[in-house]
């Protein structure tokens, strides 16, 4: 017998806000739709859009919008892009940008394990293109693990990010349950490589409300210290659909900001600690 998907915890107040509906939502979402682009603002109704935007920020999505992978809290499309690449993107992208007059990019990417190099190559493209249109836009990196392969890992930053970011999303104990064939330690020998590589800051961010203990969450800041991580985010997990993980609790602004109390003694630069905390917050600042 099929077991049922387990009931959709209720919000409490502090995270029941209004999503991006107006002009200007609407505005950017056709440039994206025209541009045959992806934005995990847009596409996750992010509920920092507005913010994000308005201070000339926004977050894209490259290597389609297919993902290898099937992680239990991520609502992105998944199954076999068939090794298809679409090596335009990285033009029609760097033109968007430059349009829309950005200050800083997040660039993000389904992961493509389809592809023998995981799609560092049009990573390292993409960045390029970004540079040559938009020289005085800071970048943002937010890669997948590359299965923890340093010289494709070393392929993006070497094409000139400000900042390269792969996140760990929830605690050692939980992360087969979550995070599908993604490794704890892999993803601590992602942020190590780019740690070590000497040219960008290296940044991750978690997830809170799976289940996680505050002991575990700690343990998790200590292990990215050690991997020289230097910028670390912590939000609240959301369920997309009742088809995935459900939320075990909606953590207390006060545990959050204890989080990043925590996190800034342990000698993070940066620390963005809140429900509403997404990878891309604030990132600007953290160039």
């Amino acid at each position: 017998m099929e077991k049922k998907p387990e009931l959709m915890m209720r919000k409490p107040e502090w995270l029941k806000i209004s999503l991006p509906q107006g002009k200007e939502y609407l505005d950017v979402k056709e440039i994206i739709a025209r541009k045959q682009l992806h934005t995990i603002c847009v596409s996750g109704k992010c509920p920092n859009l507005a913010e994000c935007w308005g201070r000339g920020t926004a977050t894209f999505m490259i290597l389609g919008d297919i993902c290898t992978r099937a992680c239990r809290f991520c609502n992105v499309k998944t199954g076999s892009p068939q090794g298809i690449v679409d090596w335009d993107e990285p033009d029609r992208l760097a033109d968007t940008i430059e349009g829309m007059k950005l200050r800083h990019v997040v660039l993000t990417s389904v992961d493509r394990d389809d592809l023998p190099d995981g799609g560092a190559a049009l990573w390292a493209k993409t960045v390029q293109r970004v540079k040559e249109r938009s020289p005085q836009v800071t970048i943002e990196t937010l890669i997948p693990d590359f299965n923890g392969v340093a010289a494709l890992i070393n392929q993006v930053i070497d094409a000139g990010p400000n900042i390269v970011s792969h996140n760990m999303e929830t605690v050692r104990r939980l992360t087969p349950k979550v995070r599908s064939r993604a490794k704890y330690e892999v993803s601590l020998k992602t942020i190590e490589t780019i740690a070590r590589h000497g040219k960008v800051k290296a940044k991750s961010g978690i997830m809170v409300g799976l289940g996680e203990t505050p002991e575990e969450i700690i343990e998790t800041m200590d292990d990215l210290r050690n991997a020289g991580c230097m910028i670390l985010t912590i939000g609240q997990y959301l369920q997309p659909t009742r088809k995935h993980l459900t939320v075990k609790e909606y953590v207390s602004i006060e545990q959050f900001q204890e989080y990043k109390r925590i996190g800034l003694e342990k000698g993070f630069k940066f620390v963005e600690s809140g429900p509403l905390v997404r990878s891309s917050y604030h990132a600007e600042k953290h160039v």
